[in-house]
């Protein structure tokens, strides 16, 4: 059975994934993104691709009318000077185009610690957005609730590059769940095509089990021939100054720390760990296969 579906964050780390192997087992896939040219190789795969914004919501109503099912997400705008007002508004653009298109089956992009609705930072928003995503009448709505991204090392790149060691603001030896982005749309993919899920409901994606930014570090330096590379724990506002010197917001750059400094209260290791919410690619796989190649650009 061929679906039509609805991608969106379609040149996003997740999203992507999603839409690539949506196309290649032959669905009928539309493409939503504002920077449209990311998204030119999939025409050639018999992907539809429409220029707009996740808050135009004629676009998206549009869109979500003939289709059977959607990917939808909270992206992140790292200008916002209220990230909370930002998301909630987003959310609203999404339920208001989803109400009016008929559509019965949404997948959102959720997090892990989502079931917390302050003091984790980012995930507040994700955590309303689902309060409000299950307030919808007559919409089937899967929550994919993801653990930290294990593509996240790749923006500290630089850091190892140019200071030998690996940094983030988060605590260095609290273990938490990791996963790798292509398990996550292997999984989101599946429920989008398939259509099996109802209600309202969570799954939760954890990787293949818990690590450390510490042993995580470990096996980045084992890869790339540097054993002894280390992992430095930075103070918050050192953090802070490097965030608003790459140009994000004081409100975005403050979401961020605070989501990183409350991964020792235990706000990721909330859902439990069983066959269904673990998932093969292990930390070492993916240094190897996604790291180590980005590192040698």
């Amino acid at each position: 059975m061929k679906t039509k579906i609805v991608v969106l964050g379609a040149t996003g780390t997740v999203g992507s994934k999603i839409s690539e192997i949506l196309l290649n087992q032959g669905h009928q896939v539309t493409l939503i993104a504002r920077h449209t040219e990311k998204l030119e190789k999939y025409r050639s795969l018999g992907a539809e691709i429409i220029a707009g914004d996740i808050t135009d919501v004629q676009t998206l109503t549009s869109a979500f009318k003939n289709a059977d099912s959607a990917f939808v997400l909270l992206p992140d705008n790292v200008k916002a000077e209220n990230t909370r007002a930002y998301q909630r508004h987003v959310t609203s653009i999404l339920i208001e185009a989803i109400e009016k298109s008929g559509i019965k089956y949404i997948v959102n992009m959720s997090s892990l610690g989502s079931h917390m609705h302050e003091g984790n930072g980012m995930m507040a928003g994700t955590g309303e957005q689902e309060v409000r995503l299950n307030q919808l009448k007559d919409v089937n709505v899967l929550h994919i609730r993801s653990a930290y991204f294990m593509e996240n090392f790749l923006r500290t790149i630089g850091v190892v590059k140019k200071m030998g060691f690996n940094a983030t603001a988060a605590d260095g030896d609290h273990a938490i769940p990791m996963v790798a982005t292509a398990d996550v749309a292997e999984i989101a993919a599946s429920h989008l095509a398939n259509l099996d899920f109802n209600g309202k409901s969570v799954r939760a994606v954890m990787g293949p089990r818990d690590y450390t930014y510490r042993e995580f570090t470990s096996i980045i330096g084992s890869a790339i021939g540097n054993p002894e590379l280390t992992y430095v724990q930075l103070p918050v506002e050192q953090a802070k100054q490097a965030f608003l010197g790459n140009g994000v917001s004081e409100d975005f750059a403050n979401n961020l720390i605070e989501m990183g400094t409350a991964v020792k209260t235990g706000f990721m290791n909330y859902q439990k760990r069983d066959d269904s919410t673990t998932t093969p690619t292990t930390a070492e796989d993916f240094v190897n296969e996604v790291y180590l190649p980005a590192f040698n650009k």
